[in-house]
């Protein structure tokens, strides 16, 4: 009886230890999964901004233990899109090409979140130096390409200067936006669309009735997401820069 009564306890105790590893974790979002009209399904956690922080990266999301979505635009080692906690890029020092200081070839949208002013934006910038805010120690800047969710009539204009790449491929997608309410939502699709359906998508889903703007981050096999209640892992590619919930 002793024996079975501690084998009993081991088997517990490792029990207890595989779901601490997998869900204790902060968890200050809310999680969303919705179907569009389209057919098209999102995933996305809606966090306050004072919860994120933006990460350099070297594997796929799935090998950290963090919640959050994958980031900007990379090549190898190296960080295409801006990524700042304050003036500070995620790879490096500020100035350096491949660190996360430059939106590399083209300006292109930039999610600000500004601290001091309270307040989101997306700027379309080369580098973070461009970016105005109140306080350069008080904010973080995510990289990506406009999405321009209020202009019906000059997103894709917008959109195709800033060389979103396969714009009108079916690719595995994944995109950054701010409602009204001062949330920031963190949105994956597992289905392959084009940037429009995408868009579209989110227009319909993502706090809807709400004035929002946002970013269309990388995509196909980048398009990750890490939640307690789903993961969506790509190709399972190594990643260069996450979006961390903290």
């Amino acid at each position: 009886m002793a024996a079975s009564a501690a084998a009993l306890l081991a088997l517990c105790v490792i029990g207890m230890l595989a779901w601490g590893r997998s869900y204790l974790l902060p968890h200050p979002y809310t999680y969303h999964k919705a179907i569009a009209s389209s057919g098209l399904e999102i995933h996305a956690m809606a966090v306050k901004p004072e919860r994120i922080e933006l990460r350099a990266a070297d594997r796929p999301l799935r090998d950290y233990r963090v919640y959050g979505i994958n980031g900007g635009f990379f090549y190898q080692d190296t960080v295409l899109s801006i990524a700042v906690n304050g003036d500070q890029p995620v790879k490096g020092q500020a100035g350096e090409y491949g660190s996360g200081w430059f939106n590399a070839k083209y300006a292109r949208g930039t999610l600000v979140w500004d601290e001091a002013a309270d307040r989101f934006s997306v700027q379309v910038a080369s580098s973070a130096d461009e970016l105005q805010v109140q306080d350069r120690s008080r904010y973080f800047a995510q990289g990506g390409v406009s999405m321009n969710l209020g202009d019906e009539n000059a997103w894709e204009e917008a959109m195709l200067r800033e060389h979103l790449p396969n714009p009108d491929e079916r690719r595995l997608r994944s995109g950054l936006v701010y409602d009204d309410a001062g949330l920031l939502w963190l949105i994956v699709t597992p289905d392959r669309c084009t940037a429009a359906e995408f868009r579209l998508a989110i227009l319909e889903v993502i706090a809807p009735g709400s004035a929002k703007e946002g970013i269309f981050l990388d995509g196909d096999g980048s398009a990750q997401l890490k939640s307690a209640e789903v993961s969506l892992y790509g190709d399972s590619r190594d990643l260069q820069q996450i979006i961390v919930i903290h």
